[in-house]
């Protein structure tokens, strides 16, 4: 009897581990869907650029406090308060998405060569920081807003100029369907810019 009501009190506990598993979970719902950026100006397949035609230069990731450096949309409701877009996900952190348009945009303007930032050290040609102020949507005045303070160095580190460069574009409504394009709007405008500055530095 001894035996039986023990072999009982072990199969209990041994019962409630084997359930667990369907009470678990591992890891959040996926999004239905992830945002991105897209160039609108991007390089043709093909392209062949020599370091005679122009000099490189690296477009490093930017700098990007804290709000910004997650795959959630930030919105500003007011000077002092931020909240976040219910279901709107990046497919990465803005400041990656925002270095790869850039260096596409840049490669596309065709004045550069653009290398990836691995290769920075075997090359003593420009690169492209900064730190991007704002990529989000603003409530009050109900327009997605991209802000990048774009620093050039040349060889050694020096800094040779250094710009803040904005763009703006108007939503339709802020929640996950409606954001997408307008950012992807402003940061393309911005991303032009900066390319016709580069160039001319």
């Amino acid at each position: 009897m001894a035996h039986r009501m023990k072999a009982v009190a072990l199969a209990a506990p041994l019962a409630m581990l084997v359930a667990l598993p369907g009470c678990i979970s591992l890891g959040a719902k996926p999004p239905a869907q992830l945002l991105s950026l897209s160039a609108a100006k991007t390089v043709a397949p093909g392209t062949i650029r020599r370091s005679g035609q122009g000099a490189s230069i690296t477009v490093a990731d930017p700098e990007a406090p804290k709000t910004l450096d997650t795959v959630r949309v930030p919105v500003r409701m007011t000077p002092t308060t931020l909240a976040y877009v219910k279901g709107a996900h990046w497919a990465d952190t803005p400041r990656h998405l925002f270095r790869t348009l850039l260096a596409e945009t840049i490669a596309a303007n065709g004045t550069r060569i653009v290398l990836d930032p691995g290769q920075y050290s075997a090359d003593p040609g420009q690169r492209l920081m900064g730190e991007l102020i704002d990529f989000g949507v603003d409530a009050q005045s109900r327009m997605a807003i991209v802000t990048f303070d774009a620093v050039l160095t040349g060889e050694g580190g020096a800094v040779l100029a250094k710009q803040r460069f904005s763009a703006s574009s108007p939503v339709s409504a802020i929640d996950a369907d409606s954001i997408g394009a307008p950012l992807n709007q402003a940061a393309n405008i911005v991303a032009a810019d900066v390319a016709k500055w580069v160039a001319g530095s």
